[in-house]
């Protein structure tokens, strides 16, 4: 039977304060899959749920509702010391050493892959002066060749970050207050005006001509 790479279906997250009358104070909604390795560039304002989404995707975040299938295996019932064997999440300030889970280790599955099949790189730092960017995006389509899917979570703040995106990715998720919205590619992406807002200045960046990424020569 035919999997897609990944499903996220009806995936949502709801964070609540209160013991009586709780109150919702963020919620996450997610739905869409991937059918083939590809790099999916993920943009969002700061507490948007980018993280959220990626620690859901990982199972290192419990859902409230939904399920992460990857190759069609439910993340989320796979063992926790098991479950980046099926996807793994590259943040830049921390490693993930906990798990959430609904069940004890003992009742959940063993994971049927060997190696993350989901990479998500969560912010990750380009260097411009020491050739790291090219290093950085020949290891994004090495992934891809291996049959890999890549998330690639910029929060772009010079316009070679926008360079990075036009030219390493081919589809987006752009998250904003807990939506997660979908775009084909860049010219869709940033034609939308929430992401033209976000952009602020930057916007006029998304209309030049791509330029030679600073020192992105290809590794060897």
């Amino acid at each position: 039977m035919h999997h897609p790479l990944l499903r996220v279906e009806q995936l949502a997250k709801q964070y609540q304060r209160g013991l009586i009358r709780k109150k919702t104070t963020f919620s996450l909604t997610a739905d869409f899959e991937v059918n083939k390795p590809c790099v999916i560039g993920v943009m969002g304002p700061n507490g948007s749920g980018k993280t959220t989404l990626f620690e859901m995707i990982t199972g290192s975040n419990l859902p409230s509702a939904g399920r992460v299938l990857v190759n069609g295996q439910d993340i989320h019932q796979v063992r926790t010391r098991e479950r980046d064997r099926l996807a793994v999440h590259y943040h830049q300030s921390y490693q993930v050493r906990s798990f959430q889970k609904s069940k004890p280790d003992f009742m959940l599955a063993h994971a049927e892959g060997n190696s993350p099949l989901v990479h998500l790189f969560d912010e990750p730092q380009f260097n411009t002066q020491d050739g790291y960017i090219g290093f950085m995006l020949d290891f994004f389509s090495k992934l891809k060749s291996q049959g890999r899917i890549v998330f690639l979570c910029l929060h772009p703040n010079e316009p070679y970050h926008i360079d990075i995106l036009r030219k390493s990715c081919e589809r987006f998720i752009y998250v904003q207050k807990g939506v997660v919205t979908e775009a084909a590619d860049f010219a869709t992406l940033t034609s939308d005006p929430r992401v033209r807002t976000y952009l602020g200045a930057l916007a006029p960046a998304v209309d030049a001509a791509p330029e030679a990424l600073p020192l992105a020569a290809h590794a060897t």
